[in-house]
């Protein structure tokens, strides 16, 4: 019988967030060039969501393009090569391929491979999902810098007609590298589901209803053809929401989970410098932070004015634009959290780079 001692990792006793990087597509929509679809006003769209105007990608970006732009930066800022992650993670809910993974091919447009990498499909808590996964990665010893991207292109599942949730969505990514630290940098992760509100956030279609519709059309010869796919932008899954429902869910149960986050990190509200909450809704935010009693001391991240809800992509996006207009919050600790679809949830106090 061999007497040969398993070996394994070594374990790195904390990590950190290094840099952030962004992208943010040229276009912008305003709320009045939206209200072209929908019968509403820019008073109404203000009131009810803090949203001024909205970042959306144009045609030839995709959302690939949008991840490598704002990885390259997070790279860059963390000093590090590319050739030095150990893992590339993409949160993302609007790659339109179920695979090859839009991780893998960023991965080898940076200069990567052969890391590992793969997609997470968290839609809005994504990205803390991603973060929670980086943090366990270092400090395991698997990787010693993890590259985390939240990247969305919304643009290309909105029925511009919809009034529950199209006027709300934009594209973009936020990105971050994650790596050892001598100080703990990410406090525990608060994280979960809950699938009995599954149906709360979600898409109108599946892709087999495309498919069944396609097979439709085929079997009805040339001529019907055409008039059956003429309906297919009927059939594309698009996105929408029980609104009433995510409000109440966002506000009082995200609140708890906020908390706990605090609670497991052994930080008090009054210890924050910032709070970065998902950008879903400026009243949700607001009332965030009356259910947290954070005091006026802590900054918080109101980006969704400028850049709408990105799903995936608005943690970073928020956090990138908080340090570039308050470069003093560096060092300093700040609660993110994410919500949305599924329902998911994520939740970490973090050391600002």
């Amino acid at each position: 019988m061999s007497t040969a001692t398993l070996r394994q990792t070594p374990v790195q006793e904390h990590s950190r967030i290094l840099s952030f990087g962004a992208y943010r597509p040229s276009v912008y929509v305003t709320n009045e060039e939206i209200c072209q679809w929908i019968d509403s006003s820019d008073e109404w769209i203000r009131q009810r969501t803090g949203i001024v105007t909205r970042h959306r990608a144009p045609a030839e970006v995709d959302v690939i393009d949008m991840a490598e732009g704002a990885a390259r930066e997070a790279i860059q800022k963390a000093g590090i090569e590319a050739s030095q992650l150990g893992a590339v993670i993409v949160s993302t809910v609007s790659h339109p391929y179920a695979t090859p993974s839009a991780a893998a091919l960023l991965c080898e447009r940076l200069g990567a491979t052969p890391a590992p990498a793969y997609d997470i499909s968290a839609a809005c808590a994504g990205y803390c999902y991603g973060i929670a996964q980086a943090d366990a990665l270092v400090r395991a010893g698997a990787a010693e810098y993890v590259l985390v991207v939240g990247a969305e292109k919304l643009s290309d599942y909105i029925d511009n007609t919809e009034r529950s949730i199209s006027f709300l969505l934009g594209d973009g990514a936020g990105a971050v590298v994650v790596g050892p630290s001598e100080v703990p940098g990410i406090g525990p992760s608060v994280w979960g589901s809950d699938g009995s509100k599954w149906s709360t956030i979600g898409m109108t279609h599946s892709l087999l209803d495309v498919r069944d519709l396609s097979d439709e059309a085929e079997r009805e010869g040339a001529d019907e053809a055409a008039a059956v796919l003429g309906t297919e932008a009927k059939i594309w899954p698009t996105l929408r929401q029980d609104g009433q429902s995510v409000f109440r869910w966002a506000v009082w149960e995200m609140a708890k989970v906020a908390k706990r986050a605090l609670d497991a990190a052994g930080i008090q509200p009054e210890d924050l410098a910032a709070f970065v909450p998902h950008q879903a809704n400026m009243r949700i935010i607001d009332e965030m932070v009356k259910q947290l009693k954070l005091p006026e001391s802590v900054i918080v991240a109101r980006d969704i004015a400028d850049a709408g809800n990105t799903s995936a992509a608005s943690i970073p996006l928020a956090a990138h634009r908080l340090l570039k207009e308050n470069p003093d919050l560096s060092g300093k600790l700040a609660l993110q959290i994410g919500f949305g679809a599924g329902l998911v949830f994520g939740a970490q106090v973090i050391s600002l780079p």
